[in-house]
């Protein structure tokens, strides 16, 4: 027989269908029987599922306690500056959204990199003159944790490395590993306001670094670089041509005392990825508007960076269409007024915070000069019934109904942070409870009983 000959089989009492066998090299099978695979039922995850680990709820799932139940539970754990109520949006932002979803302009889709004019509002809202900015330099992204992920997947590919703070974001070691990415923490130091170790930073730096990241101001520090610090973070990654993803979605909250410098205004060399958003300055997490600014003056990413960020951007079809079309109003409308109550109530309930930890023996807190955050440091030597952090911020829940996050959650033992955007009576009740906590469990050092003993 021919070994490629189809053979039809005319049985009148099967139903009119052809049962088509192909014959090849004269042997027989039906079509579409795969030679040798016994079939069963085999779905796994895949890989890149199977190396998605978050910190945070890792080890906030694994704290197997109750909270005291005489006593009201305080979160002081959750940066979501909306749960509490006592920080809603502007009526003037409220509107925008409302006025956006009643024109009818925006049910449809948008470019997977946003509209021209929302990107052209925020080129213009960001422009300096040190740093400028067209619409082209802007991708609107679903939040700024997408802005993150989309620089991380431009920027590195599996195998390559990038350089990460401690403490820091744990998102950022979430999404890179779930890319095949190394993760290489630099150092922050408690002791000079969260500055980074510069010498060690560079010392982590290797062919295969693909970017540094910076987080100003930090989540979870609440710190705030000063400019000449900026200015020797961007020379360690001029000597060594390293990117920098700026993650500066808390960039406008900013303390009294204190300045944020928009890191690619201090550097025209360094090709800088900024990450922004409305989530925290406008109060609004859940509205998922995020962007990034590329800044590349000296042309480094040219237009594969930029290129590549469009087809990556296409992946979801860019963020909501409705926020988009109130970005304008949201920009322009909103009242400095707005602005300081937000940003004069944070400052109130850190300063109170920090002065109310500072005074309980066996805490040593770091003040903040920003962002919704500040970090305690347990002197552990003094609670020995404890092994960590993990461990004291447990016992805290059973005893006290207070949630701090332990700093293990973003690489720090033996600290805790502290969010701070709980209303001010709720901040004072903590601090109290903390401070019986500590009351209660705090053991003098070994070798340190006279000055218990002051």
């Amino acid at each position: 027989m021919d070994p490629y000959v189809i053979q039809m089989s005319s049985n009148s009492n099967l139903p009119s269908v052809l049962d088509v066998h192909v014959n090849i090299g004269g042997r027989s099978s039906l079509l579409g029987k795969m030679k040798g695979r016994k079939a069963r039922w085999s779905v796994k995850p895949s890989d890149m599922s199977n190396k998605t680990f978050n910190p945070i709820r890792a080890i906030v799932d694994s704290m197997k306690v109750k909270p005291n139940p005489d006593k009201t539970m305080i979160a002081l754990s959750i940066g979501d500056p909306t749960v509490f109520g006592n920080l809603p949006t502007d009526p003037e932002i409220t509107q925008a959204m409302k006025d956006a979803l009643d024109s009818g302009k925006y049910n449809g889709y948008a470019p997977s990199i946003g509209y021209l004019s929302s990107r052209e509002e925020i080129a213009s809202y960001y422009h300096r003159p040190e740093a400028p900015l067209e619409a082209k330099d802007v991708i609107l992204t679903s939040g700024c944790s997408q802005a993150i992920e989309l620089c991380l997947a431009v920027l590195a590919n599996p195998g390559q490395n990038i350089l990460v703070p401690r403490p820091g974001f744990s998102l950022y070691r979430t999404l890179a590993e779930s890319m095949g990415i190394e993760v290489k923490l630099y150092n922050l130091l408690p002791e000079k306001s969260w500055e980074i170790d510069l010498k060690q930073l560079e010392s982590l730096i290797d062919e295969k670094t693909a970017c540094l990241i910076v987080n100003n101001p930090s989540n979870p520090c609440g710190s705030v670089f000063s400019k000449s610090h900026l200015q020797k973070i961007l020379a360690v990654a001029a000597r060594q041509c390293v990117p920098i993803l700026a993650d500066e979605i808390y960039g406008d909250m900013v303390f009294s005392d204190s300045k944020f410098e928009p890191l690619a205004t201090l550097s025209s060399n360094v090709p800088i990825l900024s990450c922004g958003g409305l989530a925290k300055r406008w109060l609004v997490p859940g509205w998922r508007l995020g962007w990034i600014l590329i800044h590349d003056r000296r042309d480094i990413f040219g237009n594969e960076i930029r290129d590549g960020l469009v087809k990556l951007s296409q992946r979801i079809l860019g963020p909501c269409t409705i926020v988009q079309g109130a970005l304008k109003s949201i920009l322009h409308r909103t009242p400095q007024e707005f602005y300081h109550n937000t940003l004069s109530f944070l400052k109130s309930n850190a300063d109170l915070c920090y002065g109310a930890l500072a005074a309980i023996p066996g805490l040593q807190p770091v003040r903040p000069s920003g962002a919704m955050y500040l970090m305690v440091g347990i002197e552990m030597e003094h609670f020995p019934e404890f092994e960590n952090d993990v461990e004291f911020t447990e016992r805290l829940v059973a005893e006290q109904s207070v949630h701090c996050l332990p700093a293990t959650c973003f690489e720090y033992p033996n600290f805790f942070r502290v969010v701070i955007t709980v209303p001010k009576v709720m901040m004072l009740e903590a601090c109290s409870r903390i401070q019986e906590f500590c009351e209660l469990h705090y053991h003098c050092a070994e070798g340190s009983q006279e000055e218990c003993d002051k």
